[in-house]
């Protein structure tokens, strides 16, 4: 196995189903670029989020019940998974045949492209693709998410908040907390944070939307994004 090919990323939901639905553009441009860097050999793990379909379920079921925060993880692990199936169905003819929901689990990869959903309660799908990149010996993660870059604090709260182009992990941990809680709003997810720092990763925070960005990450080239080592 060619692990300096192994690129994993940590796509989230809100970009493959946004509040408007799914996002058949970016499905489109997303497979064709994907594609394109198969054919120079490489070879991808893309675990994805839950998006808008996650937090409709969970709205639902909270608007008639007090939900458990148990419930609320599971009703967006299933939510992880169908984007997953929709993902590999896509990737039909690149993905492995089924999608991976342990990633402690051995699995015979003998496709360009694996891919990943949500596992347990307890962990997002951030911590799945930390899991996968160790497993799979790639040293850093590319996080597609709905921000270009992280903040120094909540921007949405604080008007002096700055962009974070560069941080350490001890920094970033400070930031995010420590304790995972289902549906929390922070650029990666703490639990994944901490595994990260001590398998020696680099995450990279990105706008998934932004294509061109995410292929310039892929070449090697300057890109708009949060760098955490």
């Amino acid at each position: 196995m060619h692990k300096e090919k192994n690129t994993v990323i940590s796509l989230g939901g809100s970009i493959l189903v946004p509040n408007s639905g799914i996002d058949v553009e970016f499905l489109k441009s997303f497979q064709k670029l994907i594609r394109a860097r198969i054919k120079l050999g490489e070879r991808f793990i893309i675990v994805v989020g839950g998006g808008s379909t996650a937090r409709h379920y969970q709205q639902a079921a909270r608007s008639v019940i007090d939900l458990a925060d148990e419930d609320v993880d599971w009703l967006g692990i299933h939510s992880t998974r169908l984007n997953a199936h929709l993902l590999r169905s896509v990737f039909r003819e690149e993905a492995l045949h089924r999608v991976i929901k342990d990633p402690t689990r051995h699995v015979n990869w003998n496709k360009p492209i694996l891919i990943g959903a949500g596992w347990k309660p307890g962990w997002s799908t951030d911590y799945v693709a930390i899991r996968l990149a160790h497993k799979y010996g790639a040293k850093k993660v590319i996080n597609l998410s709905n921000i270009a870059v992280a903040y120094d604090k909540d921007p949405n709260k604080h008007a002096d908040a700055k962009p974070l182009y560069r941080s350490d992990w001890k920094f970033f941990r400070k930031l995010v907390g420590s304790k995972w809680i289902p549906g929390m709003n922070v650029p990666f997810d703490p639990i994944a944070a901490k595994a990260a720092e001590k398998w020696g990763m680099e995450v990279i925070i990105a706008k998934g939307s932004d294509l061109q960005n995410f292929k310039k990450i892929l070449e090697g080239k300057k890109f708009v994004g949060s760098v955490i080592s």
